[in-house]
């Protein structure tokens, strides 16, 4: 049996999922507020989470080609709902310290040392929503290519 990288259907699944959530938050971005930010394809944070599609779309795609009663699957899905705890607790909780931080920073006065620090990344983590719909579109990405990845 012939096999490559370009047939390993949840390694795609992931790929195809992560890209996806990137590009909603692309062009959301651009909806929102009129301009392109092309940090938006690869940064963190916003919706959807796609730390959460692309673990959600490996643990569903493995499920689907391997079955649920293996090990591969226990596995893959501690580790998704591991990304996605974390991603609306420690993560998200980070942000909310840098916030608080920067504008500390901000207020301090002009000879302090610490007046010309760079700012810390507020943008860290997620709210519940961001990770369900990430979830969300990580399992409807796998479901998708179920058919035509499996096929060939």
């Amino acid at each position: 049996m012939h096999s490559s990288i370009s047939s390993n259907y949840p390694l795609i699944s992931a790929f195809v999922a992560f890209a996806l959530a990137q590009s909603i938050k692309f062009f959301t971005t651009w909806f929102k507020e009129r301009r392109w930010d092309l940090k938006q394809l690869v940064g963190s944070g916003g919706m959807p989470s796609s730390h959460s599609a692309t673990v959600s779309a490996l643990a569903a795609a493995i499920g689907f080609q391997e079955g649920l009663e293996g090990p591969l699957f226990a596995t893959s899905l501690v580790f998704a709902c591991t990304v996605m705890y974390d991603a609306t607790g420690v993560r998200l909780q980070a942000g909310r310290q840098a916030e608080v931080l920067n504008q500390i920073v901000y207020e301090l006065p002009a000879e302090h040392p610490l007046a010309e620090s760079i700012p810390l990344r507020e943008l860290l983590g997620h709210t519940p929503s961001q990770v369900i719909v990430g979830g969300i579109l990580g399992l409807f990405t796998s479901v998708s290519l179920l058919r035509p990845l499996t096929t060939n």
